[in-house]
């Protein structure tokens, strides 16, 4: 009986040991706690769309800002005469091609506009001067309005006659990606009084990025196509 008595403690201890082992080896194995939160793809598709509206307003800033310098730019004192014409008895006979190279030479210093905006106007210029000496226009006397449509009436950059403070103007973008874009430009925001169709006057434009910098590659009034008909 003696025996038998120190047989089961002895099995017991056996048992207890193995069960103690056990749980330490669990606690030991165990792996810490970890962030369960997973990013579902409607989550990255968020934060994606963010990330573009985000960029997309700091460039339209950028873009309404630049469309406004451009504006101040082109009625001050230091901005240039479109048509510099070669007048005879009051006869536009040509274009002085020593004064469009100072146009183009103001319109580069500006940083305002893509090059080929630039080489763009030059070559109204140009192309009109053909057309006068090939007499493929009516003569024009220079103190009426000209017998092509560049210039004509209106004013090439904003394609109007009269205007309101140029920082109000406001950008609408129709299409924008990383380096080129699209838009819009409007008078912004007016008072109750002033005529409605002022507040429907929307005039398209692009602009280019260039060395990280948004510049002015197209507007309406230096269309080619329509300028020199």
């Amino acid at each position: 009986m003696r025996y038998l008595l120190l047989l089961i403690l002895f099995s017991s201890s056996l048992l207890w040991g193995c069960n103690s082992n056990n749980k330490k080896t669990a606690i030991t194995t165990a792996k810490p706690y970890a962030d369960t939160t997973v990013t579902t793809p409607a989550k990255l598709k968020s934060d994606t769309v963010k990330q573009i509206n985000d960029k997309h307003l700091k460039d339209k800033e950028e873009i309404q800002t630049l469309i406004r310098r451009m504006f101040i730019w082109a009625e001050s004192k230091n901005s240039i005469k479109v048509l510099p014409v070669l007048v005879k008895d009051s006869i536009c006979i040509g274009f002085d091609f020593g004064k469009l190279n100072e146009n183009l030479e103001k319109m580069r210093k500006t940083d305002l506009f893509t090059n080929e905006f630039i080489d763009n106007y030059s070559k109204i210029i140009h192309t009109l001067d053909k057309k006068i000496k090939a007499n493929k226009y009516e003569p024009w006397n220079t103190y009426e309005l000209p017998t092509f449509n560049f210039a004509n009436d209106v004013g090439p950059w904003c394609s109007c006659q009269d205007y309101f403070p140029w920082e109000t103007v406001e950008v609408e973008i129709i299409k924008l990606d990383n380096d080129k874009g699209e838009l819009n430009w409007n008078w912004g925001k007016f008072d109750a009084n002033i005529n409605s169709d002022w507040k429907k006057y929307a005039q398209p434009f692009s602009v280019v990025k260039v060395n990280n910098k948004w510049k002015i590659a197209y507007l309406r009034g230096f269309d080619y196509k329509e300028g020199t008909k």
